[in-house]
């Protein structure tokens, strides 16, 4: 997320009142996940798993529940408590808006677009041209939609991540203020859910289309023209490169890279990154035709065993 003004750091430690190191004017453009931070950002660290990562990172001020050495041309917040500071600096910078209409005042409805009974558009969204938006459909504020794109009844754009921190009282949700963007010739089935990034952007790539009841977590970008089948899950942060493929009831873990034109067959769980060009299938993910192999030769089993007897 991109701030509309740069704050300095003394301004961004008055607000979740904490102290820091560097110059009071060091000057801050933004806030983001470790994943999509740039120069200007501040990123939030609360283990020190992650303290190398967040410090080299591209982000130039860290937020950090201890002092350590501050590398050159960066600056610390310190904070006994990073990921709830982050969510007092989220709410500040970018408040929640409360809906006053079906369709908000502030959306931007392209020429030739239908926009059926029910649905509800909310502050700053952006629809394209010629797009056919079915009953029932939630498009949450901030989101970008291209021209020539089809959403089907009781579709969900925008939702919350799914992004918790585990407390002794019960779990803190990490406030989501990024946006989906979906682009042109997309085709979106019904009654799916396609997460807003927490601080970036879910992405759907141009030409892409998926079925009926598929998930999409948040900051998870899909390339161009790719086919998803329905009842699949994707987790958050995930890449989909162009002209992928995913067959039925496919589930994917967070944080992975799908190669260009790779195949994943129905019922498979993406436990790591694959590579583009190959089929994939089962849990572990494998390669198809190994995996087949393997099926093929445990089937063999009790003949193996008789032939032993």
């Amino acid at each position: 997320m991109k701030f509309s003004n740069a704050y300095s750091l003394k301004d961004i430690a008055n607000i979740i009142n904490c102290e820091y190191v560097g110059d009071a004017l060091f000057s801050i453009t933004g806030m983001n996940e470790i994943h999509v931070v740039e120069k200007g950002d501040i990123v939030f660290v609360d283990h020190p798993k992650y303290y190398d990562k967040a410090l080299n990172s591209a982000a130039s001020v860290i937020l950090i529940n201890k002092v350590v050495d501050c590398p050159e041309g960066k600056a610390l917040l310190i904070s006994e408590d990073p990921f709830r500071d982050f969510n007092t600096l989220t709410k500040h910078i970018k408040p929640f808006e409360k809906a006053h209409a079906a369709i908000a005042q502030t959306a931007q409805i392209g020429e030739g677009t239908i926009i059926q009974p029910n649905v509800f558009i909310g502050n700053n969204v952006i629809i394209g041209k010629n797009c056919l938006i079915h009953p029932n459909v939630a498009i949450y504020d901030h989101t970008i939609i291209g021209d020539n794109v089809i959403i089907h009844a009781g579709t969900v754009l925008g939702a919350d991540a799914f992004y918790y921190k585990k407390r002794a009282e019960g779990f803190d949700q990490l406030v989501s203020v990024g946006r989906v963007i979906i682009k042109d010739n997309v085709g979106i089935g019904a009654l799916c859910t396609i997460d807003k990034g927490v601080t970036g952007d879910t992405t759907i790539g141009e030409g892409t289309k998926i079925d009926n009841q598929v998930h999409v977590g948040h900051d998870t970008v899909i390339g161009k023209k790719c086919l998803i089948a329905s009842q699949t899950g994707i987790a958050g942060c995930v890449v989909i490169e162009d002209e992928v493929t995913i067959w039925g009831q496919v589930g994917t873990t967070s944080g992975i890279t799908i190669g260009e034109k790779a195949v994943i067959l129905g019922q498979t769980g993406v436990t790591k990154s694959v590579e583009g060009g190959k089929t994939y299938f089962g849990t572990p993910i494998e390669e198809s035709r190994e995996k087949l192999k393997q099926l093929a030769n445990i089937k063999r089993i009790p003949e193996i065993l008789t032939k032993l007897k």
